[in-house]
């Protein structure tokens, strides 16, 4: 925890439900910690509590590259989330959330649903992703997808000198809920797609709806193209597939695209223009913050927008410091909290200066 400056690591425990929930809190300089409840069975304890850690710095740095005034944190709840839900657990684990007072707001992750944050919302107002009929804005994968067509116009523009798609070619891997959203949002403006995924009808669907051509998953890697969108697994560009990739950009929607910070330093080397996944893919997070202001969709669609904006600038750092692109997207995250720090000690200094001389 002070290695990387941590503020908070809450064990939960109600024995009547079988709750085991881990709350990491990594940073709320710009505002309470928001970040997702995920459900899964972990090796160990100690396992679980890494990856809440873990989780909650990503979001520390996805929150504030996003311009959203809220910090990272993550919860996990061990548990099989086949077997061992119950509403007395997401209720017991609310009252939790509800103890912290705002300084945490959860969400839906892997392993839980909306039916899961409509009991917890039973026992606090500090969470998002509940069903509509609360106010909240329901599925994000469109407002997700809208912005990864957007930032992939960005990337456009630092690539190819017009972020025009039109005419480009498009490789998409994996034609989920996200993915397909964002081919019609290519389709629409005149780009060509080759897509792939491992559920045949999926493919199928954006064959007929887009005109896509469909190739084997193994052969998506290689294929003439201007733009590589990953949109499924994490880790796909790795020493096997950066050989085989032909495009010029690298932007999709998928987590963890690089499989480690070398490859993102490769290519960078090779020249190709890479949109940091968390800048790119962060639609969902400042959808669902828009429901702490009351759900407003146009305002909510026209923060999303804000995501070119923000890979212009990553951009513009990793060309100022002569760093890869993932770097500079930290750098960006971190020169927000840091400005934020420093101009809030400054006026708490200048406060206690005034209080000084009134004394």
């Amino acid at each position: 925890m002070e290695k990387y400056d941590y503020e908070q690591l809450v064990f939960c425990q109600d024995k009547n439900s079988g709750l085991k929930a881990i709350i990491a809190i990594h940073d709320t300089t710009l505002g309470p910690a928001l970040g997702g409840t995920r459900m899964w069975t972990y090796d160990s304890e100690a396992a679980a509590i890494e990856d809440a850690l873990r989780l909650a710095k990503g979001m520390t740095y996805k929150n504030a590259a996003a311009g959203l005034n809220l910090g990272g944190g993550k919860t996990v709840i061990i548990g099989d989330p086949k077997k061992d839900k119950s509403p007395e657990l997401f209720r017991a684990f609310g009252r939790y959330i509800q103890g912290l007072n705002g300084r945490y707001i959860t969400a839906e992750d892997v392993g839980t649903t909306v039916q899961d944050m409509d009991l917890i919302h039973m026992e606090t107002d500090f969470v998002t992703g509940i069903s509509p009929e609360f106010g909240s804005s329901g599925n994000p994968s469109p407002v997700t997808a809208y912005g990864v067509y957007k930032g992939m116009k960005a990337a456009a523009k630092e690539a190819f000198g017009s972020d025009s798609l039109e005419g480009k070619t498009v490789a998409v891997q994996g034609v989920g809920n996200v993915a397909y959203t964002m081919c019609e949002y290519l389709h629409e403006e005149g780009a060509n797609l080759i897509v792939t995924d491992i559920n045949k009808e999926a493919v199928n669907r954006a064959v007929e709806a887009f005109g896509a051509t469909a190739v084997e998953p193994d052969d998506i890697y290689n294929v003439d193209c201007d733009i590589y969108a990953p949109c499924a697994l994490g880790a796909t560009v790795n020493d096997d597939t950066i050989p085989q990739l032909k495009a010029k950009v690298i932007a999709g929607s998928a987590n963890n695209q690089l499989k480690s910070t070398k490859h993102g330093d490769i290519i960078h080397e090779m020249g190709i223009v890479y949109a940091p996944d968390y800048v790119i893919n962060s639609g969902g997070v400042i959808n669902v913050a828009d429901e702490l202001n009351g759900y407003n969709k146009d305002r909510a669609m026209k923060k999303v927008e804000t995501i070119y904006d923000s890979l212009i600038r990553v951009f513009e750092i990793s060309k100022r410091d002569n760093v890869p692109t993932y770097v500079a997207a930290d750098r960006m995250a971190e020169e927000r909290i840091e400005s934020l720090r420093n101009s809030r000690s400054q006026f708490l200094l200048n406060g206690h200066h005034t209080l000084s001389r009134r004394g």
